[in-house]
Parts: C-alpha cells; sequence; structure tokens
C-alpha cells in the first residue's frame, strides 16, 4: 500500500517548500527504499497504539474489575457499575487531559524543539506502559477500586503524552510530501488493526487472562522502543534531511499566487509580517481559526460521533447466540466485530485517501456527509447492546447488523477524518502548516472530549 514516488499532483507537493536559492542548486532526493514513508507509517501506528492497547483489552480490564476472577461478581456490587462502564470511563481520562496538553503544545510549538516533544512523550509512554505491564500479575482483588483509579491516572497520563506526540509528528510530517502526511494517518488506523489482531492471538493461544495480558502489554511496551529508534532514524536520512533543512531556511516566506486577488495578497502580507514578529514565539492563532474553521467543524464532529459509538457503546453489543455458549458468540465475537472490523474498516477508509480525495475542502457535500454519520446513533443504540435498563427494545436482532453498522463507521471515520485532516494545512500559508496542524488536532481531540462525556450519558441512558 506504499504510493509510488512522484504520484502526486503538484498540489500535493510538500506544504513547506524550500523558497530559497539553495533549492535552485540541489536536487530533490528521492525516498530510498521509502525509508521516510515506512518511518512515518511505524511513527503512526505508535501515536495510537497505546489508547488502542487499553481499549481492545476489554477481556483483561473485565478480569481485573471483578476482584481478578473470571465470573461476575453479586449484583449490586460496588466494582459492577466502574466493570460495565469502563470504557467511557477511560475516554473521559484520555480526551479531557489531551485538550490542556494540545493547548500546552501549540504554546511551545515554537519554543521547545519537536524532537525533544516527541521524544520526551514517548519516554513517558514507555514509562507508565512498563507499570501497566508489571501490574498485571499483580493481584488486585483487595483493592479494586484504587487500581481502578490508578488506571485511569496511567490512561491520563498516556493518552497526553500521545496527544503531544501526535500533535508534534503531525506537525513535522507537514514539512515533507504529502504521501509521508498520509503513510503517518494511515498508520495511526493501522495501530488500531495491529492492537486487535494481537487480542485475538492472546485470546486464542492463552489459557489464563493475565498470561495473555501480560504478552499483550510487552507487545506495547516494545513497539514504543521500535518508535524511539526510527524516530532517531529519521534525520539521519539523505531525503529527510533535505525537506528538514528547507524548513530551516525558509521558515518565513510566503507565496502568494500570481492570480490572487489584492484581498489575498493584503491577508498573507499581514500574515507574513505577524509570523516574523513572532517566529520565536507563539503563531498567530486567528488566520489559522479563520481558515480551517469549517473544516475543524467537520473534524470535531467526525470524532464526536465516532467517539460515543466506538468503544463506549460498540464493545457491549452482545451476540443474539451468547446463550450457546460458543467461542464465537462469548469469546470472540466483541474482539473481532468491535475491535478488528472496526479499525480495519478506519485504515481502509484512510488508505482510499491515497487515490480518491473527494469531496474538496470547500465543498458543502463535505459537512453534509459528515453530520449524515449521526444517524450511527440510534442504529447502535437498537442493536443488542448489554445490560439494558431502560430502553428495553432491540431491533436489529441480528449479528449481521453490527458487523455492517461498524464496518460503514469505521470506513467513513477513516475516509472522511483523514480527509479534512489532510485539508487543514494545505489552506493555510505555507510557514504556518505546522501549527495549523496542532489546531487540526485540537479540533479532533476536541471531538474525543466532548464525545467520550457524552457517551457516558448514552450508556446510562440506554
Amino acid at each position: 500500500m506504499i504510493p509510488a514516488a512522484g504520484s502526486f499532483p503538484p498540489d500535493q507537493e510538500p506544504l513547506l517548500e524550500d523558497a530559497v536559492g539553495s533549492r535552485y542548486s540541489r536536487q530533490k532526493p528521492r525516498d530510498r527504499w521509502h525509508g521516510a514513508y515506512v518511518i512515518f507509517f511505524l511513527l503512526g501506528i505508535g501515536s495510537l497504539l497505546p489508547w488502542n492497547f487499553f481499549i481492545t483489552a476489554k477481556h483483561y480490564w473485565r478480569y481485573k474489575l471483578q476482584n481478578c476472577s473470571d465470573e461476575p461478581g453479586p449484583v449490586g456490587q460496588a466494582a459492577s457499575d466502574l466493570r460495565d462502564y469502563f470504557e467511557s470511563y477511560i475516554s473521559i481520562a484520555s480526551t479531557v487531559p489531551s485538550v490542556l496538553c494540545l493547548i500546552g503544545n501549540f504554546l511551545l510549538v515554537n519554543k521547545v524543539p519537536a524532537s525533544v516533544r516527541i521524544l520526551s512523550s514517548l519516554f513517558v509512554m514507555l514509562v507508565v506502559f512498563l507499570v501497566i505491564t508489571v501490574l498485571v500479575k499483580v493481584d488486585t482483588s483487595t483493592w479494586t477500586t484504587c487500581f481502578f483509579a490508578l488506571t485511569v491516572g496511567c490512561v491520563a497520563m498516556v493518552s497526553s503524552a500521545s496527544t503531544v506526540f501526535s500533535s508534534s509528528i503531525f506537525g513535522l510530517s507537514s514539512c515533507f510530501p504529502m504521501r509521508n502526511l498520509q503513510a503517518l494517518i494511515s498508520g495511526q488506523a493501522m495501530g488500531g488493526t495491529i492492537s486487535a489482531v494481537a487480542s485475538v492471538i492472546d485470546l486464542a493461544a492463552a489459557a489464563d487472562v493475565t498470561d495473555s495480558a501480560l504478552a499483550y502489554f510487552l507487545t506495547a511496551d516494545i513497539f514504543i522502543v521500535v518508535c524511539i529508534m526510527v524516530y532517531l532514524l529519521l534525520p539521519r536520512l539523505e531525503y529527510s534531511r533535505y525537506y528538514l533543512s528547507s524548513q530551516k531556511e525558509s521558515p518565513s516566506l510566503v507565496t502568494v499566487p500570481p492570480d490572487s486577488s489584492m484581498e489575498d495578497k493584503a491577508e498573507n502580507s499581514a500574515t507574513n509580517s505577524s509570523f516574523l514578529s513572532r517566529a520565536a514565539g507563539i503563531p498567530p492563532l486567528r488566520p489559522i481559526l479563520q481558515k480551517t474553521a469549517l473544516l475543524g467543524f467537520c473534524l470535531f464532529y467526525i470524532f464526536f460521533i465516532s467517539i460515543i459509538i466506538f468503544p463506549s457503546l460498540l464493545s457491549n453489543i452482545d451476540s443474539v447466540s451468547k446463550s450457546s455458549g460458543s467461542p464465537w458468540s462469548t469469546k470472540y465475537f466483541t474482539p473481532l466485530t468491535c475491535f478488528l472490523l472496526y479499525n480495519f474498516a478506519d485504515w481502509c477508509g484512510r488508505q482510499v485517501t491515497a487515490w480518491i480525495q473527494v469531496p474538496g475542502p470547500k465543498s458543502k457535500l463535505l459537512p453534509a456527509l459528515v453530520l449524515l454519520r449521526t444517524v450511527f446513533l440510534p442504529l447502535f443504540i437498537l442493536s443488542n447492546y448489554q445490560p439494558r435498563a431502560h430502553i428495553r427494545t432491540v431491533v436489529f436482532n441480528r449479528d449481521i447488523y453490527p458487523v455492517v453498522f461498524t464496518a460503514l463507521l469505521g470506513l467513513s471515520n477513516g475516509y472522511l477524518g483523514t480527509l479534512v485532516m489532510v485539508y487543514g494545512p494545505k489552506i493555510v500559508p505555507k510557514e504556518l502548516a505546522e501549527a495549523a496542524g496542532v489546531v487540526m488536532t485540537f479540533y479532533l481531540v476536541l471531538g474525543l472530549a466532548l464525545g467520550s462525556a457524552c457517551a457516558v450519558f448514552v450508556v446510562h441512558l440506554i
């Protein structure tokens, strides 16, 4: 799925072109062996891998929150609420702190080098995941509530570090040709697919829940180390040095197209002046917000709807034949039809954007398609979600329904979300591309934060 070098049209060339004379005296190097593409793909996987590993280990969290037992405790037990709505709670714990970290990352984008932000966030994720891995074999049956609080704290720390890492690496990718940005975004979806596949393999191979979880979280530890190694390798590539040096040589030049109106020229001139005066400080926020307002709303709403449904609603939809006791309906239904199918469909949707990019950034069809995704909410609520306390009616009482809904939800999330993220840095002046990437990530995280809060309300409403 690696696009051929040079297969992208001119408007998908680097967001930050080298606009000085050195550009003409140096030939653009090729991405030999697709090294930079693969590195950005791996970094994309690593950016969302911690979150995906947390939410995919559903059987492990249920085991821990049932006093380290495979059987649920008696009805009315204090831990039952933590167990039944665990996904909703960790969604809040992961997204709300991320908003604050994203604001901090925007303020520091011109003050702290990207390498410092990226490496420090990776090391924080590694340390926290090592703690989670150690706790796998610790008996927490006598302190379940404290274990829950510790887990939520770890989720908040990992998610905050992951947000800084994602927004920083997304901004860094804006210095490169568009194919590298698409590799990063595709890698993010592949991270979910890898975590889902690892979960299924561990469930099938390990008889004990803790053995399965230990192997599962060790996989995450190893991959974070791999991300650190490949990031350190990135600036050693001739291809990477060319585009990174281009950014350093001409960070404040604005190219105004010959056919631009006088208003556009005046706007670009004002933006350039503002940027020059604040190059070492906080990027100018107003011109970025003005140009990305509609795309920002689209990105916000895409992930607002997605996080309400996945994983809080989707992971609690049971097979209608669960009472049969078959492995499919009891052990593999949720890992396969929820986590694996959604993440694979999401990845497929993101991959399609490498060949098809419609509707455009100014098309009215784009927000219409985004708003249309609201229909997924009643479709999943009326599927076989369990437990149900208020809405007793199950309209879609066959397993095929949630499978189809999940595939459509993942495809639309991947395709529309990637389009909006790719369009964002392209519609602002080139020297503001990195800051625009951080702002677009803010819209995304804001949607996740508000959506996760609404998810708690929705699951209690059912």
